[in-house]
């Protein structure tokens, strides 16, 4: 059977398994700073909190697993993101240590920002990639700061993007490794109203937000750097960090429509996803439209991004120029469709890997 690389997102992206299953070294690994966690047909009950659920029912299916924490969370190093490279460093990662482990033939998945690297990884290597799942997948255009299908930014600064819009007090409280549920701000919160449909407090609660806290705070690492603006809302990405990377200055893995080969994709996603939509409350134009944020300069200026269309957008292009995707909506769902519904979202999953 192929192998299977999953790339993970966000703070609940790094996928760690800490107390069973194989740990991988090696001594180019180490030069990166990098742990890399596996799940084999061995290793049952094998804790991952992302893929978690799913990764448990694949025994028959595949051979290997792999989950890499992303740099700066989880077991990898600290390594500083160099923002300007958009998702180039994440992609360099997961290259390395395909290159490292000697893999090939690979069936790539990734969620949220993951998405967004895996797309970046099939333009930088497009060759021995079997199939592409993403899930609740960023925008090829990125977060924040653009206005329609195309990824038009809505400023010449792309203000409105970048790690100068994450709520400091939630950055405060991640660094702090804050467990409590005290404020709307405390990672356990965010997570259990954002991350899936709210109330969302899923078996595994206390491993996701260990997850969470387990991302390095530093200006080079996360959230980044920011530049003062004098566009609304007053503040544009900086250079540094993976919140500035995935800002539509640096984020543009649109390219996907011109690579060739061009594996097929799946899509999925969950109908009331609030952190990628097309009305984000994330998204500093959805919260200027609230009047959460004063001084917005109007939805000709500013809308909320079209994230969702965005993707569809880009893919339909993919399709256009010889390629095939999928997309399936499942509902009731949030952010988290693995976690929200194991069930259904397998449903989907192995067919397709199955298929290629």
């Amino acid at each position: 059977m192929a192998e299977i690389v999953t790339t993970a997102i966000k703070r609940i992206g790094s996928t760690v398994s800490r107390r069973t299953g194989l740990t991988l070294r090696s001594p180019f690994a180490q030069a990166l700073g990098h742990t890399f966690h596996t799940l084999t047909r061995r290793s049952h009950g094998c804790v991952c909190p992302v893929f978690g659920f799913a990764m448990l029912c694949l025994d028959r299916l595949l051979d290997l697993i792999i989950a890499p924490d992303r740099r700066g969370c989880g077991g990898s190093a600290a390594l500083p993101i160099d923002a300007t490279r958009g998702m180039r460093d994440f992609s360099d990662d997961l290259r390395s240590l395909i290159e490292t482990l000697g893999l090939g033939d690979l069936h790539l998945i990734g969620h949220s920002l993951g998405g967004c690297v895996v797309m970046q990884y099939i333009i930088d290597h497009p060759q021995q990639v079997r199939s592409v799942t993403l899930v609740a997948t960023g925008s090829p255009y990125g977060f924040g700061g653009t206005k329609d299908l195309e990824g038009t930014p809505c400023w010449p600064d792309y203000a409105g993007s970048g790690a100068g819009l994450t709520n400091p007090e939630m950055v405060r409280r991640i660094a702090e490794k804050d467990r409590s549920t005290e404020s709307d701000f405390s990672p356990r919160r965010v997570f259990e109203m954002r991350y899936g449909k709210a109330p969302f407090q899923p078996a595994r609660s206390d491993i996701l937000v260990e997850s969470m806290l387990s991302c390095v705070v530093r200006e080079d690492i996360y959230p980044g750097d920011k530049v003062a603006s004098s566009n609304w809302p007053g503040v544009a990405p900086g250079t540094k960090g993976v919140n500035n990377a995935l800002s539509p200055k640096y984020c543009n893995v649109s390219g996907i429509v011109d690579i060739d080969p061009k594996p097929p994709i799946l899509w999925i996603r969950g109908d009331v996803d609030q952190i990628v939509a097309d009305q984000s409350l994330s998204d500093v134009g959805t919260l200027g439209a609230m009047g959460l944020i004063p001084n917005w300069p109007g939805a000709e200026v500013f809308p909320s991004q079209p994230m969702v269309g965005q993707t569809r957008a880009v893919l339909e292009r993919y399709r256009a120029n010889g390629g095939s995707y999928g997309e399936e909506v499942i509902a009731d769902v949030g952010h988290t469709p693995y976690l929200e519904k194991p069930g259904e979202f397998l449903q989907l999953w192995l067919p397709f890997l199955q298929k290629y």
